[in-house]
Order: C-alpha cells, then structure tokens, then sequence
C-alpha cells in the first residue's frame, strides 16, 4: 500500500468510529428514532353489523376493529355500548373493556349486573342525547355504583350526530358539578366537549377526578383529508388542551372507532403531544384510570411531571 494513502485511510477510520459512537449516544439519550409507541384507544364503538342483503360492512367488522388495532399498535381499548347496552361483544381475552351505556332509562339494575360480573368495566351517559344534566338527580344511583365498583364514569360531551340531542345538556362545564359532589369518582370528558374544549380543560384542570380524552375531533380518515383541516381542527385544538392541563396525566387517547380510523387518528394526536409524554397520553393514562390488566397490554413507565414557565397560567 503506498504510503501516502495511509494518513487518508486513517482519517475515514476515524471518521466512522465518530459517527457509529455519535449514532449509539443518540440512541441512548433519546430512545429509538423511529415513532412507535403502545396505544390504549379510549373511546370505540363494537356495532359490527351486517346489511340487509347480509354483505358485512368491512369499514365495521370486528376484523377491521383488530386489523386497525395493528396498524396503530393498539393493545387495549375502551369500547361503549349503546344507551340501552347494545353492541356488547365479549371481547375481555382481547384486552377490550366496556362502558355499560346509559340513556332516557337510568337502567341501574342492567348497569349494576354488568359490573358485578366484569361485564362492564366502566359506565357511559350519554349527555346530549339524553335530555338531563350531568348533575340530574335521576345519575346519583350510577355515580353510587360507580364508586362502589370503582370504576370512572364517561360522559358524552359536545357535538352530537342527532339534530334530537340537546346541545346544552352536552356542555363539559355541568361536569364540574358532578365531579365536586363525587370527589371519590374518576370522570372522563368524552371528546374534550368539542366545541367546547376551553370549559372542558378548565373542568378537568380543576377537578382531581376528571380526565379528558379527544376522540373525534373529526370523522373519518384523515390522511385524506386537507393538511390545514387536521392541524386546524385536531393537532392545534390537542396541543391548547394539553398545555393547559399543566399534567400529562390528565390526558388519554380515543379515536371514536368507527368513525374515525385509528391509524391517521394517532399520527396527528402525536404531533400535537410532546413526544417525552406519548408513554402517558397514549398507553399509561388509561391503563391506570380504567384499569386494564397489568400484564396485558404492555410495559407501563413512571411519568415526568410537566413543567410549564410560570407565567403561562394566571391565577
């Protein structure tokens, strides 16, 4: 080898041994490069139903709801029976737990049933679509049953599909009530009151007992949506509650399956978190408000507080 190209070959050895050291730092201080993380989707929906002519609906089947769950990484998902406790699918050995649904009938003997027997695992009121207040005294038997069992109650909360519903009933600010007079009762604000979020985080950043989760801040698939819409309506709207909570374990992660497909749902509610706290919002939040089984749906980790200048909050 001629001498002078040994000075070169050195350089480029070293050169390597730079980068491969520089590339195992990064790994170590930062974690993996790429975007994975273990998800728990907070907020779907089990109709699974067939059409008239007995073709199955693909967009709804249960093995869409599984495949959509790879896709995304989900490994546990809260689903909602209907009002009268509908589209109920045993799906337990799949790490699915359901909210007994409760409408215009405050069923409190089907509700106390379902969770006597691990049926349900969580209740579900459908405010809005049911013409009464959170705080209605015809909800105190649910919210008793709730802290007997110990499970969280999840309230419907803002925009609905049904031009019946009464949107004042919906808003996330009647929460507040509830939560006072229940302080031994963990709620969650379904869909973060869309419109209403500023009420929604405000009841929740208050109030020890109340969580919020954003599902369905728009329906369908939005990778084929406008880039503006998602950041306007999803990404920004995330990000403003999440800072305004001042702590990542106040947030979860919904979808509103299958309304709105989990895979695109996820990648923008990523971006509108930091990624330090995507273990949190996205896996171990909901493992420890609606108490999935430890062993089933992943490593949980401890969660760092989150720390915000002082002056972004005035008291």
């Amino acid at each position: 080898m001629p001498r002078n190209l040994i000075p070169v070959l050195m350089v480029l050895l070293y050169g390597l041994c730079l980068m491969d050291v520089r590339s195992q730092t990064q790994t170590t201080e930062s974690g993996p490069t790429d975007d994975v993380v273990t998800v728990i989707d907070v907020h779907t929906h089990t109709p699974f139903v067939k059409s008239k002519n007995q073709q199955v609906d693909s967009s709804s089947t249960e093995e869409q709801y599984f495949r959509e769950w790879r896709e995304a990484g989900v490994v546990g998902a809260v689903a909602h029976t209907n009002a009268s406790g509908g589209n109920f699918y045993d799906l337990k050995s799949r790490n699915v737990i359901y909210c007994g649904g409760v409408g215009d009938r405050v069923d409190v003997k089907r509700i106390e049933e379902g969770l006597k027997t691990h049926k349900y695992g969580c209740i579900k009121v459908f405010l809005g679509y049911t013409h009464r207040f959170a705080y209605s005294v015809e909800y105190e038997p649910i919210y008793r049953l709730a802290q007997k069992y110990d499970v969280p109650v999840v309230f419907h909360t803002g925009d609905t599909d049904s031009s019946r519903a009464k949107l004042k009933f919906a808003d996330p600010l009647t929460v507040d009530e509830v939560a006072a007079d229940h302080p031994k009762v963990n709620f969650v604000i379904a869909h973060c009151g869309n419109p209403w979020i500023e009420s929604a985080a405000e009841v929740a950043y208050k109030n020890p007992n109340v969580y919020l989760e954003c599902s369905g801040l728009l329906t369908g698939n939005l990778d084929q949506m406008p880039k503006e819409k998602v950041e306007t309506f999803v990404i920004k709207p995330i990000s403003w509650i999440f800072g305004y909570l001042e702590d990542p374990k106040k947030l979860m992660f919904g979808t509103d399956w299958p309304l709105v497909s989990m895979k695109p749902y996820l990648d923008a509610y990523k971006r509108a978190i930091p990624r330090e706290y995507w273990q949190a919002v996205f896996h171990d939040n909901a493992m420890r408000v609606f108490k999935f089984p430890a062993g089933n749906v992943g490593p949980t980790s401890g969660i760092t507080p989150l720390r915000l200048p002082a002056q972004t909050r005035q008291r």
